[in-house]
């Protein structure tokens, strides 16, 4: 699944392509999973709109448009899923199957929602008055942005947390963005075993935790994300992340630092990575 690296570089891509453009029609496909607003609903909100900003918030791709006197404001919202992905392409290029949305803009070229799996997710955020009141930003996401965080709040947020450290990093309530991948990376880099009790962390080791998720997102973000399986960015690039991975998906090979090999575990359902030396 996209994590918040990928999402960012989707976003940006999507946002460079195509803000200021105007959406002269839209299509949603038939299929009821991705719709989290009905499609007619979506194509009828968004349809006249002029993308103002497209940016990221936690796991999910959002859509601000330029105001319009005569119409409620709006966000779309997308979420990727395991498979989804936005292309910008050329009305010429073939719509690929499970294609389950599309954009048609002025300038001739489409933004389409493309998810073989059907994990992803579309709908509208649309502003309540008290929103508008109070200026606030809109979709707000379910947790913390992991990038923006403090120390102290970001202690704040784990040191009583009877959980495991990447049970509670996964935690989408929590810090929204960070998954699987960059949970292990994070947990080796600051040198914490992904089963040790979040309430039992020392401050300088949720001071080093803190550090080592904010890095690691950013160089992945620089870097594009991880293509670990089908993930692209909006022009159907892979990322290179992978290639800095430390720990994720190297059962058995050497530690890069200490050279004992990697092992695998399961934590909160999912597949964890850790070097037993390194972390302790």
């Amino acid at each position: 699944m996209p994590e918040l690296p990928e999402v960012e570089t989707v976003a940006n891509g999507v946002h460079q392509r195509i803000a200021g453009d105007r959406i002269e029609e839209a299509w949603f496909s038939s299929k009821p999973e991705p719709m989290k607003t009905p499609p007619a609903t979506m194509a009828k909100a968004l349809t006249g709109r002029t993308v103002e900003r497209v940016h990221r918030v936690g796991k999910h791709v959002v859509f601000d448009f330029a105001p319009q006197a005569e119409r409620d404001p709006v966000q779309w919202i997308v979420h990727l899923g395991m498979t989804g992905r936005l292309v910008v392409a050329d009305p010429e290029v073939p719509r690929p199957p499970h294609t389950h949305g599309v954009l048609m803009l002025r300038s001739g070229r489409e933004l389409r929602f493309v998810d073989a799996r059907r994990f992803g997710r579309m709908g509208l955020h649309v502003f309540q008055k008290s929103d508008q009141a109070a200026e606030l930003p809109g979709f707000r996401g379910p947790g913390t942005e992991p990038l923006r965080i403090s120390k102290a709040d970001f202690r704040q947020l784990f040191h009583k947390r009877r959980t495991s450290i990447k049970a509670a990093l996964l935690n989408q309530t929590l810090l929204h963005g960070v998954g699987n991948i960059y949970a292990d990376e994070s947990l080796f880099r600051a040198k914490i075993r992904p089963r040790r009790m979040a309430a039992r962390l020392t401050i300088p080791e949720l001071d080093r935790l803190h550090s080592a998720v904010q890095k690691v997102l950013r160089e992945a973000i620089r870097l594009g994300g991880s293509s670990v399986s089908d993930y692209v960015d909006a022009a159907g690039e892979r990322g290179f992340f992978q290639l800095r991975h430390y720990v994720y998906i190297r059962t058995g090979q050497p530690c890069l630092v200490c050279g004992t090999p990697i092992r695998r575990i399961v934590v909160a359902g999912r597949g964890t990575h850790y070097c037993p030396v390194c972390q302790r």
